[in-house]
Order: structure tokens, then sequence, then C-alpha cells
């Protein structure tokens, strides 16, 4: 199961019952547009205890359509990775420290 923005939300919602939902969805907000403006910048985002998100750039090349074996340029372009934590690797592992 995905977690989305809206179970997210309710999540804090009910974590932080103080917190007004308008405003646990703008810092959810700023928070994710930053991340996004970072990361169209070519910045690495680092979120300790969770994991690394980078990006690489994929080059040009000539692939192939599966379907009809056709040759299709493709254009060079950026891709996101992320790279967990080892404090997570444990977590998701059930891995003693």
């Amino acid at each position: 199961m995905a977690i989305v923005k809206s179970k997210l939300l309710k999540q804090l919602s009910n974590n932080y019952p103080n917190f007004l939902k308008k405003d646990l969805e703008k810092f959810t907000d700023i928070i994710l547009n930053e991340i996004k403006r970072a990361l169209r910048r070519g910045d690495r985002v680092e979120l300790r205890g969770f994991g690394i998100f980078y990006t690489n750039i994929q080059k040009a090349r000539i692939s192939r359509n599966p379907k009809t074996g056709e040759k299709v340029n493709t254009p060079q372009k950026k891709t996101i990775n992320f790279k967990m934590s080892r404090d997570m690797y444990k977590k998701l592992n059930n891995e003693n420290e």
C-alpha cells in the first residue's frame, strides 16, 4: 500500500491535534516544493535517518520500440535516484542495532 499526501496529512493531524489542518498542508507543500527545487537545480537532498535523493543524467541514445522493432531516438533526461539510510535499511529488515 502506498502512502498518498492526503493520508500523510490525516496522520499528521491525528498526531499533532494542536496544529490546524491547513497549516500542516502548507508545511508539507513547502517541504515537497523545496525538495523539487533542489533536485531541479541538481542538488542532493539528504534527510537524516531516511535517505538521500539525487539526480543522474541519462545520456541520449538510440533505443528500440519493443512492439515494432523500430529504432527511436531517446533524448537526454534527468532521473531521480534514492538511496536509503542505514537506519532505514535496518528498520525495514528488522535488524537489531
